[in-house]
């Protein structure tokens, strides 16, 4: 299914952090310019959490609220989300003092890459069959503040 104009830009912002996600991985490949080693790991992936995803999360969250009510199985999907969401703000906070270090950024990007992929397949697909031409003009205005 072809992504709608509204949500393209919040889309690109997934490929950065789905990049991240496989970064901070066990057993990741090696990505040309970025850190290889745990400690360079955990510095980058706070530094992206701070500057790209505490954002992004903010406006996909004023997204999903405006759409909320528009059907059963979309507000289901959107509170699951917001819950992760949480869940990972705590996951990005502990980095700098979790003992295991290595395997905490590995569950991360794993939880990670599955929210992200839940969004893609799941939550904007749903949007795309249900939202009105309404919801899609101010979602647009929403996306288009910040990009």
């Amino acid at each position: 299914m072809k992504r709608h104009p509204a949500l393209i830009p919040l889309s690109r912002e997934h490929h950065g952090a789905l990049i991240l996600a496989r970064l901070i991985q066990k057993d990741a490949p090696a990505y040309k310019g970025l850190p290889e080693d745990h400690e360079s790991k955990s510095i980058y992936a706070l530094n992206f959490y701070e500057k790209e995803l505490i954002k992004h999360f903010e406006e996909e969250e004023k997204v999903f609220k405006l759409v909320t009510g528009t059907t059963k199985d979309l507000d289901l999907l959107i509170e699951t989300i917001l819950q992760e969401h949480q869940e990972l703000h705590g996951l990005f906070r502990s980095i700098p003092n979790h003992p295991d270090l290595k395997s905490h950024l590995h569950q991360l990007g794993k939880f990670l890459e599955a929210h992200i992929r839940k969004e893609e397949r799941q939550v904007f697909p749903q949007m795309q069959e249900t939202c009105s031409d309404e919801q899609w003009a101010t979602i647009e205005k929403i996306v288009s503040l910040t990009h």
